[in-house]
């Protein structure tokens, strides 16, 4: 039986877990797998619900964590190299940096079989200056020479990664798309939405605007508030934005919203089991331009709640959020970066501008706004667009292949 030994950064809300755990999960009965993960940082919301509803069980390393420090990323490194003597995997297959980095010089080191990693992003430019990128791409040229097979989530990351950054061979690289379980987009949308909307007291002729994503720089809300602001002031339609997520930026971002002018209410107001009811029928908050609510795990239900999603970022892998609006047949508005092209159709399930381009998203999002058939027909082919794309069981699949190729 081929042993995984399948090595994460951390369990927080994103790709990558789901990544991890459906590949844990479900990969086939012939082969043993051992999931390890870093430790969550404080300011992100944990995934282990993600992992617990699927019956996986990881070990964490409280020495592996995502910032650079060498005393601790020498411990992760022993730990890792001791866990191979002991689980002898006949694969190693990391994701993400910090986890590519300790875990594949430990896999090399022990002389493991096949060595894997996936780039579920990269931090080549819009992270750090010219300095510090050049010194992070030497040290992926390095691994990659290490590696037995590099995967890239997307055709844009490929070429990224082969002619862009110059970080490995083409032959070197396969592209295995993120997989994830989108039927509860499609389930009982009517219900989740009249649930969202009641709780945060969106009125039928109110346009709702959703970003889902971690607070950071690279995610960019400045650029979504920029566009909200704007908006706000030219359309004759009343609309409401939604910054669903949580970090380092919030307090910042929270600043910007006054400066910028526009009323702003904070959440979070999720009891554990679902939302809240308010009280005596009323909302549970105050109506605002801008509303914080935080980390929110039914993202079907904001999906069915809003009306458009949008994403201003200035770098990214696979966004999961945009998959999973075009699951609940949300248009999209989005600037085009990283592999957002690889995800969304252009012009029939999303609009996109290049990165920071406010008057191009404030027009987008001003006809998906003021044109109500419009929204509907740039919605309405999501689900068809990614139901089988991105689905688990393709991602399985195409792992299952790559593993055997490697093996024999």
């Amino acid at each position: 039986m081929p042993r995984i030994l399948r090595i994460i950064n951390r369990f927080n809300l994103g790709g990558p877990t789901h990544n991890a755990a459906y590949l844990t999960r479900y990969l086939p009965d012939h082969y043993e797998t051992l999931l390890v993960g870093g430790s969550q940082e404080a300011t992100e919301e944990g995934s282990q619900h993600i992992l617990h509803a699927m019956g996986v069980k990881p070990l964490i390393l409280p020495e592996l964590q995502r910032e650079v420090a060498p005393w601790r990323d020498r411990g992760a490194y022993t730990r890792i190299k001791q866990l191979i003597k002991e689980f002898k995997p006949d694969i190693v297959h990391t994701h993400a940096a910090k986890a590519g980095a300790v875990g594949r010089m430990a896999a090399a080191d022990q002389n493991v079989k096949a060595i894997v990693h996936t780039f579920h992003g990269h931090v080549f430019h819009s992270y750090f200056g010219p300095v510090r990128t050049a010194l992070y791409k030497n040290i992926e040229r390095f691994l990659a020479r290490r590696s037995s097979r590099i995967i890239a989530i997307s055709e844009k990351q490929k070429l990224e990664l082969v002619d862009e950054h110059r970080i490995t061979t083409e032959e070197k690289v396969s592209v295995i798309p993120l997989g994830f379980d989108l039927d509860r987009f499609q389930q009982d949308q009517e219900h989740k939405r009249a649930l969202f909307r009641k709780v945060y007291g969106i009125t039928e002729d109110e346009i709702a605007i959703g970003i889902v994503g971690r607070l950071v720089p690279i995610k960019n809300h400045d650029l979504f508030l920029e566009v909200i602001a704007r908006v706000s002031k030219r359309t004759g339609r009343p609309i409401r934005a939604f910054i669903v997520g949580d970090g380092e930026e919030r307090e910042r971002l929270q600043a910007r919203v006054n400066e910028l002018g526009m009323s702003q209410v904070q959440g979070p107001y999720f009891n554990g089991h679902g939302f809240g009811h308010g009280v005596n029928g009323k909302p549970m908050v105050s109506r605002a331009t801008i509303t914080f609510t935080s980390w929110i795990k039914e993202v079907d239900i904001v999906n069915a709640g809003v009306d458009i999603v949008m994403l201003t970022s200035l770098n990214e892998g696979t966004p999961v959020s945009l998959i999973e609006a075009q699951a609940a047949n949300r248009p999209v508005i989005t600037t085009r970066v990283g592999g957002i092209e690889n995800v969304v159709l252009q012009d029939r399930t999303a609009f996109l501008s290049a990165s920071g381009d406010v008057n191009g998203l404030e027009q987008h999002l001003i006809r998906l706004i003021e044109n109500d058939a419009l929204r509907r027909s740039i919605g309405q082919g999501g689900w068809e667009h990614v139901r089988d794309r991105f689905h688990f069981t393709r991602l399985v699949q195409d792992t299952d292949t790559l593993y055997r190729s490697l093996l024999n």
